[in-house]
């Protein structure tokens, strides 16, 4: 499609009430976009079989001085975003499968059309645990060649992609405009996730703020990019077991890492588990459904000094450590330039620091 009907497709896609079945409809009934948006009530009916109410409606929208192509296209190039159509070969195909597709796709990056990809969500109100695994989950499936798709929320969104990013690529779906940065902590991710071969992505048009009512809609592009959904750590009421709905209502694959029958944040993946979702203990349990090989063995761990040695000694992979509790576990009690001891280990690739600044291992032993 000519990059001015995209945006005459997009101008339409924006009208409240008309979703992608009608938008494809009159697609179909008109010769473009670009006709469709300059049509009258008369000739949507009667050409579009669009309901009157709802041609009026457009006509409106249409009409009015705010809502144009022109407009739209001005705003994309002003904060440097790109726009992909539901008719264009770069639209990922087995996205169009979904019942309700997004008919465009604003994005920054680079948008693969054909790859295999893996959703991983889950809680915003995450554990060690979970944060662990999605860690560990992100990095191995992208190592082994899949794309990790995700809603860069915090959380184990987060994690997800942070995972990725060390050893292959991943797309964050957002409930806001590809230039509105949500939750502002994740800044220096969305940058990173868009430079380094993987896509920041909406549906919402540049300037769109997150609402509530637009995440749900997300999700249905999370799970529609992907072959799979991974469930990491979720409540018993959570937006995760929303995607995981949507995967199975399209005939995706769904999996669950299993928890404590203690955690109010693993009793909706082991929900799924007893619902029938394939219960993971390690990345291969997924690497096995797509026929793919286990990612290569870790390079060596880097070479520690002395004390560095000290502070990885009392560190964890599963139970994240303050400073504080870092120096009461220190045999000595005592480290002068403790800080800068876990900033050299975390460009090294030895430690992470997680969003309330307690530290863990990088890596499982």
């Amino acid at each position: 499609m000519e990059s001015d009907e995209k945006f005459y497709l997009a101008a339409l896609a924006r009208c409240p009430g008309l979703g992608s079945r009608w938008l494809q409809k009159l697609c179909q009934s008109f010769a473009s976009p670009r006709q469709v948006w300059h049509a009258s009530a008369e000739e949507l009916v009667f050409r579009g079989q669009l309901p009157g109410r709802l041609a009026d409606k457009l006509v409106k929208f249409s009409r009015s001085e705010c809502e144009g192509p022109e407009r739209l296209q001005e705003a994309c190039q002003r904060v440097h975003t790109r726009l992909c159509s539901f008719y264009d070969s770069a639209y990922p195909p087995i996205l169009k499968e979904i019942f309700d597709p997004p008919m465009v796709l604003y994005y920054r990056g680079m948008l693969q059309s054909e790859t295999d990809r893996v959703a991983m969500v889950g809680s915003r109100k995450f554990t060690p645990y979970g944060e662990g695994i999605a860690l560990e989950f992100g990095e191995r499936l992208a190592a082994a060649g899949l794309t990790i798709a995700s809603g860069a929320a915090r959380g184990i969104d987060t994690s997800a992609h942070k995972g990725a990013l060390k050893s292959g690529r991943t797309v964050a779906v957002l409930g806001c405009g590809v230039d509105v940065v949500y939750p502002s902590e994740n800044r220096r991710l969305l940058q990173e996730i868009a430079s380094s071969g993987g896509a920041v992505l909406s549906e919402y048009g540049p300037g769109t703020q997150p609402l509530p009512a637009f995440f749900p809609a997300r999700n249905r592009i999370i799970s529609g990019l992907s072959q799979g959904t991974l469930v990491v750590e979720a409540a018993r009421r959570s937006g995760s077991l929303i995607t995981a709905e949507m995967a199975l209502s399209e005939g995706r694959d769904v999996f669950a890492v299993p928890g404590s029958i203690y955690s109010g944040t693993s009793q909706g993946c082991n929900h799924l588990i007893q619902q029938g979702a394939k219960l993971v203990q390690t990345p291969a349990d997924i690497l096995e459904e797509y026929g793919l090989a286990a990612p290569p063995k870790k390079k060596e761990r880097p070479r520690m000094t002395p004390e560095e040695r000290q502070v990885w000694q009392v560190l964890s992979f599963e139970h994240p450590l303050s400073i504080d509790e870092i120096i009461i576990s220190l045999p000595d009690g005592e480290l002068s330039n403790l800080a800068f001891i876990l900033l050299q280990m975390e460009m090294k690739g030895l430690v992470i620091e997680n969003e309330l600044h307690a530290y863990r291992r990088a890596e499982r032993e």
